[in-house]
């Protein structure tokens, strides 16, 4: 996406393999601009691949791309945008967890988590990938969370009921299996599902993993329903194991503890950039400042600043007078 220096315009493209969203919201948001009496061109869509998406990288009329998608594309595309110093607005992968301490409400927990790692076939940017149970409730929260696993049901998502629909294409339930390869091949333990679906569809089993969270594989954003379940015994250790990969968009600890919520909260805790206390990584985002840190990319939507992104700054000063005020009082002639 980019916004053109001549006058204010917003050029959007979607996702090549969903070309009627990308059209279906290009309708509305025309509908509500000229119902304010402003032309609906000024929001424009384009669909197709990548080589609309690198001709807007590389177009000097477009002063900022706001870009939404994976690390590595987004790194190519801050590098070709910065060659002619434009800007960057990066929303770029995530790998999120959630922290459960010995003292937290565990319904809540085992809710959120499904929520979490379930909704939307795990392919949210703000997913749970990893859960961080501690020691003490370890196997009881694994049980219970398992037992709920059991219950979802899968089938087409605008059937009442259904919680769990199908991947995005093809390719993704294909990367999904070739996934469950190497987590095994790294030592995962796979306690639930983890199992492409054989009949017509992109569906899969959504997984519980039991891995070491110092595996590759867990350092990577995996799009699709698999959670990273693993131990821990002290704060200390969890804040370590949430900071350990390299990207930082969302987090999410459940406690009852004031002072564990500031550690959590504070320079020492969670290094995301959203930080949750006993809600979900995902879906409670709305109306904040939307983005993460690292490898995430560090830019914001939404929220009372991310506005700011989208202007140029110009500093202005105007004289009045007849006198010729200079820099720092200076006496020049």
């Amino acid at each position: 996406m980019g916004i053109t220096t001549d006058r204010f315009m917003h050029h959007r493209k979607g996702a090549p393999t969903t070309p009627l969203i990308t059209i279906a919201m290009t309708e509305i948001v025309a509908e509500v601009l000229e119902k304010n009496n402003l032309p609906g061109a000024i929001f424009t869509a384009f669909c197709g691949g990548a080589e609309i998406g690198q001709a807007i990288a590389k177009d000097t009329r477009i002063p900022l791309v706001s870009f939404t998608g994976s690390t590595k594309v987004g790194l190519m595309v801050q590098q070709t945008v910065s060659e002619r110093f434009g800007k960057c607005l990066l929303e770029l992968s995530g790998n999120n967890a959630i922290v459960i301490m010995d003292d937290a409400d565990i319904p809540l927990a085992v809710r959120s988590v499904l929520f979490a790692a379930v909704g939307t076939a795990g392919q949210r940017c703000t997913t749970c990938r990893r859960l961080l149970l501690h020691d003490s409730i370890y196997d009881s929260v694994l049980e219970q969370l398992i037992g709920v696993y059991k219950q979802v049901k899968m089938g087409d998502p605008l059937e009442k009921g259904t919680l769990l629909g199908p991947l995005h294409t093809h390719a993704s339930k294909e990367k999904f299996e070739k996934g469950m390869d190497i987590i095994k091949s790294q030592g995962g333990k796979i306690l639930h599902g983890g199992s492409a679906i054989g009949s017509e569809g992109n569906f899969v089993q959504p997984a519980i993993v039991e891995i070491s969270p110092n595996a590759d594989v867990v350092k990577e954003e995996l799009f699709g329903p698999v959670l990273y379940v693993m131990k821990f015994q002290t704060l200390n250790e969890a804040i370590e194991i949430n900071n350990s990969v390299p990207q930082g968009l969302s987090s999410s600890i459940f406690t009852r503890k004031p002072e564990v919520i500031f550690k959590w909260l504070g320079p020492h805790g969670s290094d995301c950039g959203i930080v949750n206390v006993n809600i979900p990584t995902n879906g409670a985002e709305i109306g904040g400042a939307f983005g993460g840190e690292k490898a995430t990319g560090g830019g914001r939507e939404a929220g009372s600043d991310s506005w700011k992104q989208y202007m140029r700054r110009s500093t202005c000063t105007i004289n009045y007078g007849s006198e010729l005020p200079l820099a720092q009082g200076i006496n020049f002639g």
